[in-house]
């Protein structure tokens, strides 16, 4: 175990005007408060925190950070507190302390909703300062090192989330060793039996190609020293996690991997770095596809390097890699490495680490997703975001966008500006008109086309990536259906006061809000669009003489005898516009205008039978739902004989320049032979009808009846189809369904 005095001499070893007095007042103060506790393998809790502490000293990090480490779990674990630590640390340590304090007492349903909830905390403590991811990697990493001692059913899943969660964290600041030591400890508890067999596939290779590395080694570096450059060339086997990723993304077997060997080759400056790749271009054959220059483009965690596979000495092939020296601490530490830069007194600067473009990148990441998104949506995207590798692509104007492998001009466009992936109608790749669910390549130039006012489909929230597009498109998408019930509500009330002879004043109707449980005036226009708050209980909200028309609706019903009468003594009288028929009904201003499908209102039809103009019609609100438009002969309204605040007074309000089909379904009964079936889709197809659906209701030796869907453009059209079918002597009925 680590003992206080090695962590000490460890953290003077780079900073030797470390605060040794503040150090030991943790150790002292952590050691007490864990007192007789006990890890799982037996050992004095305080090791834990100790061994945490000297994992970050390999980082070089501050003074503050160390304590804090060694405090981490005090406030969890004991009765220590953040005022506590507050008073004899500082509010600095204490807010370290208190931002790796998981949320004690969660009162949720899952296990899931809970690491949603610690993960949504966690990041945001880190958005909030760097050093806290720092602390919280190294606890787990020590963490993940003894995990053989914790039980073996919870194994699994804290291997499961160091995947998921850790390691890509870890990545996404830069800090290569310590992914790959958290991804190899996790792979080796998550999957064991992957684990043991890539690990043995690799210690074979190493057995066999031990001398081939010291070789490529040795004629790299003579190569390189001829050429008047100095370089250290090294090479290694690829971990067995990258190897078994490798092979899962590829679908390939051990055996068709040709870059398990790799060099890394560290010179001084940046221009020997495009020396030596000259030199090792000119000397070896390159293999296609296989280069990428993150020096110029820098990832989106700093990494520096230039990558490059050749066929190299001993017709190997072989994977190189090529940076600087500074380069390569920040590949190999991270965000860490910018820790190494020194104040004027030679202590490390964490400020300088919260400056970094992984942090700000990864800081910009949290406040996209956590605005208005719930714990489980947070975590969802957060693993989206971390996971995948990533493509550089380029708005017209040059700017840089880091994006994930396999996104799209969508997830472009929302990582440009949500309001730019709001506006997106289409977008041109490399100058060429795409579909905006193309895959995007490194080096695209992307142009997103925008128009004013549009929403995005709720579709794409499937086709996106990024975290950020999904968040974005599943805000726009509550709040365009919300719009829609407001917009709704607002309609319902107008005719509602009209019916009543009340004014409609919504000055007033916002001082009632009360009386309607309802905190702001666009709350109670939705509540009626969706069918929450019946129009009526509004009305009297603001008018209390105001007698409800359900009343009326039942007197009416009880003395005329017929639910039609109820709804005429309601004022729902059923308007339509000339449709060719010779039938003419006086619209008013008191009935709501429906004009199909994916207008301003939340409007659909009847589930059987549908609505076409022409055809006299009433409006069901449903709670949640919208307006569903039936027909006034279809049989299914008197299941809504009970329920009167439900009906609307609707009617066709139909744009001569915007045309579009409407539904209706057709029975036909068609003579059980070869080619009735097409006879009746040509008819249908001749007369411009459009056939959604055909399903097969009944069939005898003679006959088969089918129940065709069919979109039209009104009622004249309908019938013609109908009298054109009719005529056939193969068709043997034809009827509408009207539900």
């Amino acid at each position: 175990m680590m003992r206080q005095y090695e962590l000490v001499e460890r953290v003077k070893a780079y900073n030797p005007k470390a605060d040794e007095g503040l150090l030991n007042r943790a150790y002292v103060y952590a050691m007490k408060a864990h007192g007789t506790q006990k890890r799982a393998s037996g050992v004095p809790f305080i090791s834990h925190p100790l061994e945490v502490a000297a994992i970050l000293t390999e980082l070089r990090l501050d003074d503050s950070t160390i304590a804090a480490a060694l405090l981490h779990d005090t406030i969890e674990d004991t009765t220590a507190t953040r005022a506590e630590i507050d008073t004899i640390f500082g509010p600095d340590i204490g807010h370290l302390v208190e931002g790796l304090t998981k949320i004690l007492k969660l009162d949720l349903v899952s296990k899931k909703a809970a690491q949603a909830e610690n993960l949504r905390k966690l990041l945001l403590a880190i958005a909030d300062d760097v050093r806290v991811l720092l602390i919280k990697l190294a606890d787990r990493l020590h963490n993940m090192r003894t995990l053989d001692f914790v039980p073996e059913a919870k194994r699994a899943r804290i291997a499961e989330e160091t995947l998921d969660i850790y390691a890509p964290l870890a990545g996404r600041m830069g800090m290569q060793d310590l992914r790959e030591e958290l991804e190899d400890l996790a792979f080796r508890h998550f999957m064991p039996d992957a684990f043991a067999a890539v690990s043995k596939r690799l210690e074979e290779l190493k057995l066999n190609s031990g001398p081939v590395i010291g070789v490529i080694e040795s004629e790299l570096t003579q190569k390189i020293e001829a050429a008047g450059l100095k370089a250290e060339v090294s090479g290694r086997l690829k971990k067995p996690y990258s190897v078994w990723k490798k092979m899962e993304r590829k679908s390939v077997s051990f055996e068709q991997l040709s870059d398990i060997l790799g060099f890394r080759v560290l010179v001084d400056k940046v221009s020997d770095c495009y020396a030596v790749l000259g030199l090792i271009h000119t000397t070896w054959s390159t293999v296609p596809g296989r280069f990428k220059d993150y020096i110029s483009t820098p990832k989106q965690n700093d990494y520096r390097s230039i990558h490059t596979t050749v066929i190299g000495p001993r017709r190997q092939r072989v994977e190189l890699q090529i940076r600087t020296f500074s380069m390569n601490d920040i590949a190999e530490f991270g965000i860490a490495a910018h820790t190494l830069y020194k104040d004027g007194d030679g202590a490390p600067n964490s400020v300088r680490a919260q400056e970094s473009r992984a942090y700000a990148g990864l800081r910009k990441m949290v406040e996209s997703l956590a605005d208005g998104d719930s714990a489980e949506e947070f975590l969802e995207h957060t693993k989206l975001e971390l996971f995948h590798d990533q493509v550089f692509c380029f708005t017209p104007k040059g700017r840089l966008i880091a994006l994930p492998r396999r996104a799209t001009p969508i997830d472009f466009a929302y990582a440009v500006h949500t309001d730019v992936g709001d506006g997106a109608v289409g977008c041109k790749v490399n100058g060429r008109l795409v579909p905006l669910v193309s895959e995007l390549n490194n080096g695209d130039e992307v142009e997103i086309i925008r128009a004013e006012g549009q929403t995005p489909p709720a579709a794409w929230e499937s086709m996106v990536i990024t975290g950020k597009a999904r968040a974005a498109i599943r805000r726009a998408t509550r709040t365009a259906v919300r719009r829609q019930y407001a917009g709704l509500g607002k309609t319902i009330l107008e005719r509602a006061f009209a019916r009543a002879e009340k004014p409609y004043d919504e000055e007033r109707l916002k001082v009632a809000l009360p009386r309607l449980g309802r905190v702001s005036f666009e709350d109670v226009l939705a509540g009626v669009g969706r069918g929450e708050i019946f129009s009526g209980d509004v009305v009297k909200s603001v008018y209390p003489d105001f007698k409800h028309e359900q009343a009326a609706g039942v007197e009416a019903n009880l003395a005329e005898g017929g639910w039609f009468a109820m709804r005429k003594a309601q004022g729902l009288v059923f308007k339509v516009p000339d449709s060719g028929d010779g039938v003419v009904d006086e619209a008013d201003n008191t009935s709501i205008p429906i004009r199909g499908i994916g207008g301003d209102l939340p409007v659909k039809f009847a589930p059987n039978g549908g609505a076409v103009p022409g055809d006299r019609i009433v409006g069901i609100l449903t709670p949640g739902e919208g307006i569903t438009i039936y027909p006034i002969q279809s049989s299914a309204l008197t299941d809504f004989d009970d329920q009167p605040e439900r009906w609307l007074d609707v009617r066709w309000d139909i744009e001569d320049s915007v045309p579009q089909r409407f539904p209706a379904q057709l029975a036909v009964t068609a003579i059980n032979e070869p080619g009735s079936l097409a006879t009746v889709a040509a008819i249908i197809g001749e007369s411009d009808g459009n056939i959604d659906s055909i399903s097969m209701t009944g069939k005898t030796a003679d006959f088969r009846e089918m129940l065709i869907s069919v979109e039209v453009w009104d009622l004249k059209h309908l019938s013609a189809i109908i009298a054109q079918l009719r005529t056939k002597p193969v068709i043997s009925a034809v009827s509408r369904v009207n539900g």
